[in-house]
């Protein structure tokens, strides 16, 4: 049985994380739906990792097959439009000093709970569920634990209704990731996210490694790759 009564929805892009805060919310919650976004960035590597991600979860894990509920996808190809403006010289150099990519879209998880709240408020759910963390992500304003908790008191009460953000890794790094995964669901879900998650920013299907597939070489495989390692040395 589930320990929490109420029903939640999760931001899922079929990574690792979302992968993770899926099988996370569907331990815990009676009734669990996800959601994602085509912005203009997915790969289609991204886009099947959601579709056979949501199918082995409901095949390998009877217990949580009939608490998964419906797939919602929304199209923000809009945010392409913040994307392509480019920062002024000054802008920059400020946000390079802290630690960001030009090509960091401001915001943007923000929008992404925006949204969901929207459709999570329409659906009956009462929890959102996104893979924000602060430990490997701190530079990224939007994925700050105090931006996230000041973001669930304005949907909840800019929709008159309590609306909780649940943000389970963002204390966590990558090792602790792979061995939340472990604890979760064992050893068929850490096969699951190794063969059917996708992380790497390129897109690449084609480079097995022994966390998965990918580049090896982009911020997303390097993170997965040494996490991966660090949680079998201490496993």
């Amino acid at each position: 049985m589930a320990s929490d009564t109420r029903h939640a929805l999760v931001l899922f892009s079929g990574g690792q994380d979302s992968t993770v805060c899926l099988a996370y919310a569907l331990e815990r919650y009676a009734h669990v739906e996800t959601i994602g976004f085509d912005n203009g960035e997915r790969k289609p590597a991204e886009r099947a990792s959601r579709v056979n991600v949501r199918q082995q979860l409901r095949s390998r894990f009877p217990r949580w097959a009939p608490r998964l509920g419906d797939d919602h996808v929304l199209d923000l190809s809009l945010l392409e439009q913040i994307g392509s403006t480019a920062p002024t010289a000054e802008r920059e150099s400020e946000m390079s000093a802290g630690g960001l990519a030009n090509s960091f879209v401001p915001g943007r998880n923000l929008l992404f709970f925006t949204f969901a709240a929207t459709v999570a408020d329409r659906r009956g759910l009462s929890v959102l569920v996104g893979g924000m963390c602060e430990t490997d992500f701190s530079a990224y304003p939007d994925c700050r634990d105090n931006a996230l908790k000041s973001l669930q008191v304005a949907i909840s009460l800019g929709l008159d209704t309590a609306m909780m953000i649940d943000t389970p890794l963002m204390w966590l790094d990558k090792a602790e990731t792979w061995a939340m995964t472990e604890k979760l669901g064992g050893e068929p879900l850490i096969e699951l996210v190794v063969e059917h998650t996708h992380s790497c920013y390129l897109g690449d299907r084609e480079h097995r490694h022994a966390w998965g597939y990918g580049c090896g070489m982009c911020p997303s495989c390097d993170l997965r790759g040494k996490g991966y390692e660090t949680w079998l040395e201490s496993w």
